[in-house]
C-alpha cells in the first residue's frame, strides 16, 4: 500500500501524529566530477566567485533545512543539526560530498541529508561553471540511517 496516496486515489501526507519521538539521523552521499584544472583551484581557493567549498557547506545545510519546502510530501522536521564533509579525489577529479542530518522526531531526515548534498553539488557547478563546463553530479545517494519505526539501513 502506498501511504502517499488517499482513497480516492489523489496524492496526501502522511499522517505520522501517533508515532513516537526519536533520534534519527542519516549519512547521504554525492559525487561532482570536474576538470583537473576546476579541481585545482577549488583546492587552492583561486575561483572568481570566492571559497566554492565554504559556499557549498552553508548551502548543503540551507538545502537541508528548506526539503519540505521543495520536496512536496516531506514533513518539516526538527533538524537538530546538519554537517557536510568534501573529499577531494585528485587521482579521479572529483569532489565527494558527505552530508549528516540529524533530528530528534516523528519522522526521518533521509530526504534533508540528501537534499543537502545535491545543493551543495549544484552550488559547487554554479560556483565553478565559468570555466568547467562538463562537470557531472553524481551517484547521490544514502548511505545510513538510523531510528524510526523501520529500523537502522546501511547501504
Amino acid at each position: 500500500m502506498l501511504t502517499h496516496i488517499n482513497e480516492k486515489g489523489y496524492a496526501k501526507m502522511v499522517d505520522i501524529s501517533e508515532k513516537d519521538d526519536t533520534v534519527r539521523c542519516a549519512v547521504a552521499s554525492a559525487k561532482i566530477h570536474v576538470a583537473e584544472e576546476t579541481l585545482q583551484r577549488v583546492k587552492n581557493g583561486d575561483m572568481k566567485k570566492g571559497d566554492v567549498l565554504s559556499v557549498a557547506q552553508i548551502a548543503g545545510i540551507m538545502g537541508a533545512k528548506n526539503t519540505s519546502t521543495i520536496i512536496p510530501m516531506c514533513h518539516q522536521i526538527n533538524l537538530v543539526g546538519c554537517d557536510l564533509e568534501f573529499n577531494i579525489n585528485e587521482d579521479e577529479n572529483y569532489i565527494e560530498i558527505l552530508s549528516t542530518a540529524k533530528s530528534m522526531g516523528k519522522t526521518g531526515v533521509e530526504m534533508e541529508a540528501l537534499s543537502s548534498v545535491s545543493i551543495a553539488a549544484l552550488t559547487i557547478y554554479d560556483m565553478c561553471k565559468a570555466i568547467d563546463k562538463r562537470m557531472v553530479i553524481s551517484d547521490i545517494h544514502l548511505l545510513e540511517k538510523t531510528g524510526g519505526k523501520s529500523g537502522d539501513f546501511k547501504f
